[in-house]
């Protein structure tokens, strides 16, 4: 089967067991962005993460390529496309709590940093919340069906994806960074414009 088709050079695509739509129909902004959390979790499981993270992180990649094969399909119980419940989301977030057992609490809001493992899984963390906002939009704006399972998983995955992030930092020994604050920003700025704070 050839890479190149030509049927989606005038801006329409196939979706499966169904018509043809506008690639920018709020279905496949769902599942292409999807597909881009997807491919950002591969650049994470590059980075040295160790055994047990990579194993969990390809778990979840799997598992995103069966929602993107739901998403893409109007009818999944028909089509049997329908896989992901909530056991897919309960180990989730059992793993959440594994790996918060090996942390240290967290007191403050910390910056989106650390080492390269850390940043890329912080990258995929936004792109995971932007996934779940897309699916929300698809399931208020069209009358075929839409699991709640969908957005309920990803709003965990998000969750865990902050959680490995804290862990690359600490297994790599690498420090935190605390957000300073509003206060904090609020001196620095008076400090850089010369103004006093009123």
């Amino acid at each position: 089967m050839k890479i190149y088709t030509r049927t989606g050079d005038k801006g329409s695509t196939g979706l499966f067991g169904g018509p043809r739509v506008s690639k920018d129909d709020a279905r496949i902004e769902a599942y292409g962005t999807i597909d881009e959390l997807n491919a950002a979790l591969g650049v994470a499981r590059n980075m040295g993460l160790g055994a047990k993270l990579d194993g969990q992180l390809a778990q979840i990649q799997h598992e995103l390529f069966a929602m993107g094969a739901e998403l893409a399909t109007p009818d999944p119980e028909k089509h049997e496309t329908r896989v992901l419940g909530v056991s897919h989301t309960r180990r989730i977030e059992e793993w959440i709590d594994e790996h918060e057992n090996g942390l240290l609490p967290l007191k403050n809001f910390i910056l989106p940093s650390g080492n390269a493992g850390a940043c890329a899984l912080h990258l995929s963390r936004g792109i995971c919340r932007r996934a779940e906002r897309r699916v929300v939009t698809l399931s208020n704006l069209t009358d075929q069906p839409i699991s709640d399972h969908l957005s309920t998983y990803l709003n965990r995955l998000s969750d865990l994806l902050f959680v490995l992030s804290r862990v690359a930092n600490s297994q790599a020994g690498d420090s935190e960074v605390n957000w300073v604050g509003l206060d904090a920003l609020r001196v620095q700025g008076n400090k850089s414009n010369g103004s006093k704070n009123e």
